[in-house]
């Protein structure tokens, strides 16, 4: 053999084995990326169930009390914002994250301190079956919640670790594979809350 020949088959087979490389790296990446999608979209599904839950949870206040309508005003309002904000998954940028998690915050609060005046000023409507029963389906909802934000963490820290490590990030950059957000502690959340019920 040639040693023209030998070098042209050397190389064809470094040029070879390089692409199947890369294709291994890029497929890793679209699984990593799916994931991260995945989770998401349980996330999404998580939230979504506690915004369902809170024209029943207004219905039943509604309905046993002679509610505080400024509270629930303000749950109403808070949901509709939170239901808003809609993030693809597509683009979960650290900004589209924190944006999503901002409006989902604002409803947890509402939330709470609507309950805790709700519960303060009515103290039969906590005898009410229905009251108790969305105290905790809403209860479970924001464990689910908490559980599906934790499982997307995860799958963002394994996708943003795979695209930053060398080689894997050469094949990142040329592909368009970007760095994901998580999800973060709102603010004073290190805090311990108070609650108070005043019978």
């Amino acid at each position: 053999m040639k040693k023209g020949t030998i070098i042209i088959i050397a190389i064809v087979g470094v040029v070879a084995l390089c692409a199947i490389w890369g294709v291994g790296v890029y497929n890793k990446l679209v699984n990593g990326e799916e994931s991260v999608s995945q989770a998401w979209s349980q996330v999404e599904n998580a939230y979504k169930r506690r915004a369902d839950l809170i024209p029943q949870l207004v219905s039943t206040v509604q309905g046993a009390a002679n509610y505080e309508k400024g509270t629930l005003t303000e749950v109403i309002e808070a949901r509709a914002k939170a239901t808003s904000v809609q993030v693809d998954a597509n683009n979960l940028t650290e900004a589209n994250v924190a944006q999503f998690q901002k409006a989902q915050d604002a409803l947890t609060g509402a939330l709470s301190r609507g309950l805790n005046v709700i519960v303060e000023r009515y103290p039969e409507l906590t005898a009410t079956q229905g009251f108790r029963d969305l105290q905790v389906q809403l209860e479970g909802t924001e464990n689910r919640i908490a559980t599906e934000r934790g499982r997307f963490n995860d799958a963002v820290a394994a996708y943003n670790k795979t695209i930053r490590r060398f080689p894997n990030n050469i094949v990142a950059g040329i592909s368009g594979f970007e760095k994901k957000g998580y999800f973060t502690a709102p603010e004073g959340s290190d805090e311990p809350v108070k609650v108070e019920f005043d019978f």
